[in-house]
Parts: structure tokens; sequence; C-alpha cells
């Protein structure tokens, strides 16, 4: 089990113009490749006007299959051109659970019932 941190800084002003945007356009395409939203959050404190995305992967090779099929959507292409000049900056790292934490569902993001 893998879960993918992305951090998107949006410039200050533009928080609402974004997530309205994303969950029109962006969500539901990324939801029907990628699955397994753990969560998206936005910051209150620290580095402020980010959002922060957790996608959970069974492996690495899922998440190439997943983010390759995600790429060539006319969907998510056409999303990915209204964002131009959205961001400015972006983190991805990819983390694996430690032996103790609680497992989550790859494909809800939710956690498993039998962890």
């Amino acid at each position: 089990m893998l879960v993918e941190q992305r951090i998107y800084t949006i410039p200050h002003g533009r928080m609402n113009e974004y997530l309205e945007r994303y969950e029109k356009f962006g969500l539901p395409v990324q939801q029907r490749h990628l699955g397994g939203l753990v969560g998206f959050f936005i910051s209150e404190i620290g580095p402020l006007n980010q959002v922060i995305s957790l996608w959970a992967y069974a492996s690495m090779a899922d998440r190439e299959t997943r983010r390759e099929n995600l790429e060539q959507d006319p969907d998510w292409i056409a999303f990915r051109g209204m964002n131009t000049g959205s961001f400015t900056a972006q983190e991805t790292r990819i983390m694996r659970a430690a032996s103790f934490s609680p497992a989550i569902r790859r494909d809800t993001g939710e956690p498993r019932a039998d962890s």
C-alpha cells in the first residue's frame, strides 16, 4: 500500500475559484481513474494557500497505470488546460505505511474494517 501526497500552492485570493473548478471538473475524472481518495485538505496553519490531496495505491505499478490512464483522458486534459497559472508550487511525495499504521482500502481510501 502506497499513499501519494500532492501539495499545490494557490495564489492568494484564488483558493475558492480553484476548489470550485476542481470539484466540478477535476475530482470526477480523478475518481474515475485513480479511486482511493484518502482525503483532500486545505492548509489552515503553517504555509497557507495550499491544497493537499492523498491518494492510495496498491503499488507503484498500480499508481503508474492509473496515472497513465488519467493523463490520456480528454476530460483530464481539458481540466489541466483550465489550470494554467493556477499554482505557484507543487510537491509530490510517495509514502508507504509503517507496519503498525491502520490499513486503508485502496479502492475508497477509507479505513479497512479488518485493521
